[in-house]
């Protein structure tokens, strides 16, 4: 086979450069609230309405693999689009930093300045902002509930999944309700499987997509031996946050436990810091992996601060990113087969409960602790699911709500 036939066509116009696709993400990373499904609107209406950089068959098909895959799905199909664009990973690249960098640069300013909150107020606003992420966690568990579990059979697996996370705990009880609820939705998630067409066809040959494949499973199975072995928490922390990154499925929002396990339980980041920095990435742009870019920049042992960001913020981002380069040459054999879309199903619905455990602990426990703060909690809720408020309103509510009750006490 020819170089030439190891390659697939490239799916609509080809002409562009990296520095093109780093300044129209730049723009969506500085506009695009509201989370990942918002996000894949933000694209649609910039890239495939506007700027015609693609179709709208072939964007539905790019989704639907980002979605299928592990990762931020929202990250994967800018990532996809900037390969399109930019002819090759240059622009994938382009469009990573050009849409990850603005939201992840705001949270380690904040991190690096978290130690300048003092007083009441202070502490109450930090507080509300733990708050924040009671309601955003529990809106993200009704919706994906209704899209996730809509079956008994489904509905099962999840409480599989809560039981399994909260008897064994840490990641080693996520991994296992992920990997049971897979092997379950092999045989319980067959039936009704939708008929997909494959059309991607993106300039990424298959011999690249074998070697970010490989990258990809290397870079789970490695790093673990090597922080045991050498005791160098540099690799410790690219493994966290890898290995939580190559876990999400279902939703950004799966991030959460994933991380509270690998960076709480050891120690590593208060429980109160972890949920105010989540509380307050509800009201930044872009996606919500940058996280890690505030939990890298808190955390107790070295590397952090600047170099702490930079490694967690790249670990989380990178198996996604891997995963969906790999995949591109694939999908469109894959995507067709019963069995793998079974699997998906199961996994999708452990992440359900996985993420329901997390509602009740550490999410919970950690910031409800009065009635007020059930109210306050239940009003972001609510002004999320009924009234579809954005959620940067909510963070600016709550926070001054919390902040507020604590100045009157005060």
């Amino acid at each position: 086979m020819s170089a030439h036939d190891d390659a697939l066509p490239v799916a609509g116009p080809a002409e562009g450069s990296p520095l093109e696709v780093l300044r129209v993400f730049l723009k969506l990373g500085l506009t695009s609230f509201g989370g990942p499904i918002a996000h894949l609107g933000y694209f649609r209406d910039e890239l495939v309405v506007r700027r015609k950089w693609i179709d709208e068959a072939d964007y539905a098909d790019l989704v639907a693999l980002c979605q299928f895959l592990p990762g931020p799905a929202s990250s994967q199909v800018g990532f996809s689009l900037g390969v399109l664009r930019g002819n090759g990973l240059a622009g994938g690249l382009a469009a990573w930093c050009g849409f990850t960098l603005p939201s992840a640069l705001i949270l380690l300013v904040f991190a690096l300045s978290a130690s300048a909150f003092t007083g009441p107020v202070a502490e109450g606003l930090l507080h509300g902002l733990k708050l924040i992420a009671v309601a955003v966690v529990a809106q993200a568990i009704w919706g994906m509930a209704k899209s996730l579990t809509p079956d008994r059979q489904r509905a099962g697996i999840a409480l599989a999944a809560v039981a399994i996370a909260v008897f064994i705990g840490g990641s080693f009880g996520q991994i296992g309700a992920i990997a049971l609820g897979a092997a379950a939705g092999l045989f319980l998630c067959r039936a009704d499987a939708p008929a997909l067409a494959g059309r991607l066809g993106f300039p990424v040959s298959r011999r690249a997509g074998v070697i970010a494949l490989a990258l990809f499973a290397a870079l789970f199975l490695v790093p673990p031996f090597l922080a045991s072995a050498t005791g160098h928490q540099a690799i410790a922390l690219f493994d966290a946050f890898y290995r939580s990154g190559a876990l999400v499925f279902g939703g950004g929002h799966v991030v959460l436990p994933l991380l509270q396990a690998e960076v709480v339980a050891p120690g590593w980041v208060a429980n109160e810091s972890f949920l105010a920095g989540y509380g307050l990435t509800q009201a930044v742009p872009g996606p919500l992996f940058t996280f890690a870019a505030y939990l890298g920049a808190v955390m107790e042992p070295a590397p952090n601060g600047l170099a702490g960001a930079a490694i967690a913020l790249v670990a989380i981002f990178l198996p996604g990113l891997l995963l969906v380069y790999g995949m591109l040459p694939f999908w469109d054999g894959l995507r067709s087969r019963p069995a793998m879309q079974a699997t998906m199903r199961g996994a999708n619905a452990a992440v359900v409960g996985i993420l329901g455990a997390a509602l009740y602990s550490p999410v919970w426990t950690s910031a409800v602790l009065s009635p007020p703060d059930f109210a306050l909690a239940l009003a972001g809720f609510l002004l999320l699911t009924v009234w579809k408020a954005p959620p940067w309103t909510i963070v600016l509510l709550l926070a001054a709500g919390s902040a507020l009750r604590s100045a009157i006490g005060a």
